[in-house]
């Protein structure tokens, strides 16, 4: 297998989970030899997408995806999202008789819902009718397996995702100017699915520093910003700076498949507090690494006695390239 194809609804310069896996793992696909390609939004005519303007999709784009599969004879085709782009490969997959893996990355239907109530049930019926057309749909998390293997998903396999531990290092003396201590910290979309707005409301010593940007931004900003020091979107080294002043990573999602932040943190070597909810409780062993609690502002105090180093030795469990490994795995492959 050279060829590797992934289709996407989300890409650069969207800033969230899928993109960030895809940017982690097709680099080291390349160096191991793999010939990638990406059908993304940007080679299409696009519109914002309702409810997530910052998210655009592709219209008109079936001829041109099956153009694209035609010309390129993939080895393996991976559909990543469930939407424009993915359900027309999924088309082209089904009339040519390709084999095609799916992946669910994120609970979609609870995004939506939590905007327009009364849709859950038909986008998750929607949603499960998508994957079950695939030969493999990657999970990535025990937990999400045994969720939707009852639910009636099927063919489900685990792809364990990672973290970039040598990026995501503390730096022991950031070069940003110091907060009053201790410092928790919050670094996620602001969006109702994360549910930030209890971050905020949390009556916590020292600073509560928000990392991170979005639809919810000017209003949180307007209703919390004397009690919380907002910075947006930050990347890469500079978003490493930022987290190595913080002493707890607050993580209040409930909606999570796996949570990257909560890697990343622990890779800093900042203990994580956050709700027993699938993704944080795939993850943390409290009393080591974080508390699960659905009081977030006990669990994030007692977080303060946690040591980095327990918190550093959890994240390099998790690695990209063991990722990539179970991604090749999981692929299903033409002429097999």
């Amino acid at each position: 297998m050279k060829k590797i194809l992934f289709v996407t609804d989300a890409w650069t310069p969207q800033i969230n989970g899928v993109v960030r896996v895809l940017l982690a793992l097709i680099p080291i696909l390349k160096k191991r030899g793999y010939e990638v390609t990406v059908i993304e939004p940007g080679q299409f005519r696009t519109v914002p997408l309702p409810l997530y303007p910052e998210i655009r999709l592709a219209f008109f784009v079936r001829r041109r995806v099956a153009e694209i599969i035609e010309e390129l004879q993939p080895d393996a085709v991976c559909i990543v999202t469930e939407w424009s782009l993915g359900r027309a490969a999924r088309s082209v997959c089904k009339e040519k008789g390709i084999p095609f893996t799916t992946w669910y990355h994120s609970h979609f239907q609870l995004y939506v819902n939590l905007r327009l109530r009364g849709f859950l049930k038909p986008i998750f019926a929607y949603v499960r009718r998508f994957h079950s057309a695939a030969a493999h749909t990657m999970v990535s998390t025990e937990s999400l397996k045994k969720e939707l293997e009852s639910a009636g998903f099927t063919n489900l396999v685990l792809m364990p995702l990672g973290v970039d531990a040598e990026l995501f290092t503390r730096t022991p003396s950031p070069s940003l100017p110091a907060l009053p201590k201790p410092v928790f910290v919050y670094f996620s979309r602001l969006a109702p699915e994360k549910s930030p707005e209890e971050f905020m409301k949390l009556s916590l010593p020292g600073t509560k520093l928000v990392i991170g940007d979005g639809p919810l931004r000017d209003e949180l900003e307007k209703k919390y910003g004397a009690k919380n020091t907002f910075i947006g979107y930050k990347q890469g080294r500079e978003l490493v700076e930022w987290l190595s002043l913080a002493d707890v990573f607050v993580f209040p999602s409930r909606t999570e498949t796996f949570g990257l932040v909560a890697l990343e943190a622990l890779s800093c070597g900042i203990p994580v507090a956050a709700h027993d909810v699938m993704g944080p409780g795939d993850i943390i062993t409290p009393g080591k690494d974080g508390y699960l609690s659905d009081d977030l502002q006990a669990a994030a105090l007692k977080c303060l006695e946690l040591s980095p180093a327990d918190c550093r030795a959890k994240a390099e469990q998790y690695s990209w390239e063991r990722s990539a490994d179970a991604l090749v795995q999981n692929l299903a492959r033409r002429g097999k």
